[in-house]
């Protein structure tokens, strides 16, 4: 199969020259309805040969191997291995040519790397992995001085559209008290309206990590990104973050 290249948005992020990232949308691919059309989710009913061609697409697009992941929102990162699907949330390398890949619609996608351009990550972030400490456990296994990290959000729930319950909210201010910030009152009782970008961002800083780019997406407005709030049947977006071979 041939056609479009897929429709990608760069980072905007001062990362080393060696360091590349990538983030995918809805265009460029060959998924059929509802999964139009770049569908990257081998596990929402979509036809198997079509994300396999969306995926290698993907692959060709930039010459790299995708490191994909059994996503289960929990705290584990594993090394990012294009030849093993793991069960786990997050993968690092520090090896040229394997993209640390995340897919998402609406969770928080979350890249790093460090400043020397030899070590990138990345981690998919629901507000259960991000209270549990996704991001920390990201940070462990990158194995660099906070000083040194630079760290990317993508596109996710935004502010206006991420209704939660109080248990959200006590989930995070339990460990950060200023994490209430995060959190305005909802249209309906006993509901709230999360700021997931700012909770990511409360996270990083009590870990030192000062250097955040991104945010400001929402996914549920923006018709660029699958959304599973918006539509729950549907595909899955990715961001990807590798070495430069």
């Amino acid at each position: 199969m041939s056609g479009l290249t897929p429709a990608l948005i760069i980072p905007d992020w001062p990362a080393p020259a060696s360091v590349r990232a990538c983030v995918t949308t809805r265009e460029g691919g060959v998924s059929l309805p509802p999964y139009e059309s770049f569908n990257l989710g081998d596990h929402v009913g979509d036809d198997p040969l079509a994300v396999a061609e969306n995926r290698r697409r993907l692959s060709d697009a930039f010459a790299i191997q995708p490191a994909w992941l059994k996503q289960v929102h929990g705290l584990v990162v594993a090394d990012a291995d294009p030849a093993v699907v793991a069960e786990a949330d997050a993968s690092w390398t520090d090896q040229p040519g394997i993209a640390c890949t995340v897919m998402t619609a609406d969770c928080l996608p979350a890249l790093f790397c460090d400043r020397a351009g030899t070590r990138v990550a990345a981690a998919h972030a629901g507000w259960r992995g991000l209270a549990g400490g996704v991001l920390e456990a990201t940070l462990d296994r990158l194995a660099t001085p906070p000083e040194e990290v630079l760290v990317w959000l993508g596109p996710a729930i935004g502010p206006q559209a991420f209704e939660v319950g109080l248990e959200v909210r006590d989930a995070f201010t339990a460990v950060h008290p200023e994490a209430a910030d995060a959190f305005v009152a909802g249209e309906r009782p006993g509901k709230l309206m999360a700021d997931i970008y700012k909770l990511a961002c409360i996270r990083l800083a009590a870990r030192g990590i000062t250097a955040v780019y991104g945010g400001g997406f929402c996914t549920v407005s923006d018709p660029r990104f699958f959304s599973y709030r918006r539509t729950p049947r549907g595909g899955r977006f990715a961001s990807l973050v590798w070495l430069q071979p």
